[in-house]
């Protein structure tokens, strides 16, 4: 299948115009200028760029992933496919001990079976003063004895684990983490900015939606935000949605911490894709108005109503850069980035790689979505 457009952005040159050819799920062959033979595809006057990898997302489309069904699952893979996430991470909340291990025994046969790319564990073991959107009563300290049972029914599929490197026992739960081939993230956190630091040496290699639901800056106690920023190893999630970080504040991290270290998010709940209204995420209920999710009966937010290609879109739009320039950089946001994190084989158009891409307009609205090499309806 031969395809052509206008300009075909890869995490490393723009092709305009631009041609690749897919064979079955695999991309085998891209290029700028006019290709040999009648394309299947003449996408005409639109910009062709890699599947959007979205490592932090609780559900959408009225589905949740806490809920640990086939339905919900589906129902979010699918609304979350068609605004162009080719690869997605599902994440829990903090839940009480049979739940977790409920939910993460669903999901792994849900991740064996190709419907989602991996779990990511967010909670039970966050602090409770920086607890957001997570049931209180679900909180509790990393036993060695609940991480090895958890990463046994997850039998490889846990992709990552927010934790918060304050809490007792946090250290070795890092280092077990690690050790069993997962993320260990640093979120939710009340953390100074030492305790954040032996966190990082003990193997965090990711911060969980940087700046919100932890310790913020303060001249005196730079806290593990600046902990996060100043390490190499780490990537950090933004939530890119216009609601959660000021447009300035997603591109001063950008340039703080530089083009391949920031990975966007949706941290999506059911509502995503949805109408407002009143919605569940784990044990909590949620409120959504004008777009905006909510824990019942506070200000708290309550993950987001966003998609990837809003992420994206507010990406190229809140950088400073040029429109190309722009593009690139939010390719390595919204797919490279993350799919690297995550250690998964997606995330850029290359030969040899994945046959999974995103048609954008000049408005850069999803138009067509192509996974593994199949186009998405």
């Amino acid at each position: 299948m031969l395809i052509t457009a206008e300009r075909i952005v890869t995490s490393t040159e723009v092709l305009r115009p631009g041609w690749l050819e897919v064979t079955g799920t695999v991309v085998t062959a891209l290029g700028a200028g006019v290709p040999t033979g009648t394309p299947a595809h003449a996408l005409g006057a639109v910009t062709v760029v890699p599947g959007f990898v979205d490592m932090h997302t609780h559900g959408g489309g009225s589905g949740a992933f806490p809920e640990a069904t086939a339905e919900s699952s589906v129902a979010s893979r699918d609304l979350h496919r068609r605004h162009g996430t080719t690869s997605m991470i599902a994440s829990l909340v903090a839940a009480h001990p049979a739940d977790l291990l409920r939910q993460v025994g669903v999901l792994t046969e849900q991740v064996q079976d190709g419907l989602l790319a991996g779990i990511h564990l967010e909670g039970p073991w966050l602090s409770a003063q920086r607890c957001g959107a997570h049931e209180p009563s679900a909180l509790r300290d990393p036993e060695p004895s609940e991480i090895a049972r958890v990463f046994a029914a997850g039998k490889g599929t846990i992709r990552m684990v927010t934790i918060a490197p304050e809490l007792h026992g946090a250290l070795p739960a890092i280092r077990r983490i690690s050790d069993a081939g997962a993320v260990a993230a640093i979120g939710h956190t009340n953390a100074s900015y030492e305790e954040a630091r032996a966190g990082i040496e003990a193997g965090a290699r990711a911060a969980t939606h940087l700046f919100n639901a932890m310790r913020p800056l303060h001249h005196r106690e730079p806290g593990p935000i600046t902990a996060l920023i100043e390490d190499p190893r780490v990537t950090i999630e933004l939530i890119n949605d216009g609601v959660h970080l000021h447009p300035a504040l997603y591109r001063n991290a950008t340039k703080w911490v530089g083009p391949d270290r920031v990975a966007l998010i949706t941290d999506a709940m059911a509502a995503a894709g949805m109408s407002d209204g009143a919605y569940t995420l784990g044990a909590l209920d949620v409120d959504v108005t004008d777009g905006v999710a909510r824990v019942a009966g506070t200000s708290t937010i309550a993950g987001s109503t966003a998609t990837m290609d809003l992420v994206f879109r507010n990406a190229v739009l809140g950088s400073g850069l040029e429109r190309e320039p722009a593009l690139q950089l939010a390719v390595k946001q919204a797919s490279l980035n993350p799919a690297r994190a995550m250690g998964l084989n997606a995330g850029d158009l290359v030969v040899g790689g994945p046959a999974d891409l995103v048609v954008l307009n000049d408005d850069l609205r999803v138009t067509g979505v192509l996974h593994q090499g199949t186009w998405v309806e």
